[in-house]
């Protein structure tokens, strides 16, 4: 899987969101108060509500602020009606998107992100277009300036714990997990003080697709800007190299 530095975009996305800490706080607290509907407020007993815990940290949001999310959606539980929907769909060259919402309001969310690919000369497609180019995994990025172990032993580590492989990059370690196993296996690095940059379950292209072609680029990143802008989007994922 070397020639993708998943830590680069990992660095790509942080830089976004520390210049828009308003929209990842807004996803991050819808996250925690649907975990918390579902699962109650205990993390040790949640395992739902102990990623997202784990997924805000990571994300620098203060621990007063996801207390006071956790204990404001134990408190209002009936006010949570947040429903995830997915979209999928092609951008400019075939590129696959998708998009994972997380919502009030279905026909807002439905329509901007309609709009938002027709902007970029993209196309909505039917559930399961692009999908079946993606496999959903535990993916963990580990920085390897701020990993003083040594690899062979941090695999082991990981591969003990529950991880399904194990790569290592030119700037990072990557590992990955079924998505189950994804919040065991952070845990026990977690516990081993092994710095992690991000651990959350995501969607991996199963093969990379190079664009070359600048319009195309342009208006790809016109779909995936008006998608980062909009609260209601979670997470995007594409098959663009």
């Amino acid at each position: 899987m070397s020639g993708h530095s998943k830590f680069a975009n990992i660095k790509h996305k942080k830089e976004k969101n520390d210049a828009a800490k308003g929209k990842i706080f807004t996803i991050l607290g819808r996250e925690i108060a649907v975990a918390v509907k579902e699962g109650g407020p205990d993390p040790n007993n949640n395992y739902k509500l102990a990623a997202v815990i784990a997924k805000a940290k990571a994300n620098n949001m203060p621990n007063d602020t996801i207390t006071n999310g956790i204990k404001k959606a134990a408190g209002d539980t009936n006010s949570v009606n947040y429903k995830n929907y997915t979209y999928e769909g092609y951008g400019p060259n075939g590129i696959a998107i998708i998009v994972e919402t997380l919502t009030d309001n279905a026909n807002r969310t439905a329509a901007n992100v309609r709009s938002a690919f027709t902007k970029g000369n993209g196309s909505i497609g039917a559930q399961g277009c692009v999908s079946f180019m993606f496999d959903r995994k535990g993916q963990i990025i580990i920085d390897k300036e701020e990993c003083d172990t040594d690899p062979d032993e941090l695999m082991m580590m990981a591969l003990d714990a529950g991880a399904d492989d194990f790569n290592e990059e030119d700037d990072s370690f990557e590992i990955l997990t079924d998505p189950d196993s994804c919040e065991t296996v952070r845990q026990a690095l977690e516990e081993a003080n092994i710095p992690m940059v991000s651990a959350e379950v995501t969607m991996i292209p199963q093969n990379y697709v190079k664009l070359t072609d600048e319009e195309a680029l342009k208006n790809l990143n016109r779909t995936l800007d008006l998608l980062d802008e909009d609260d209601d989007v979670q997470a995007v994922y594409t098959n663009l190299e």
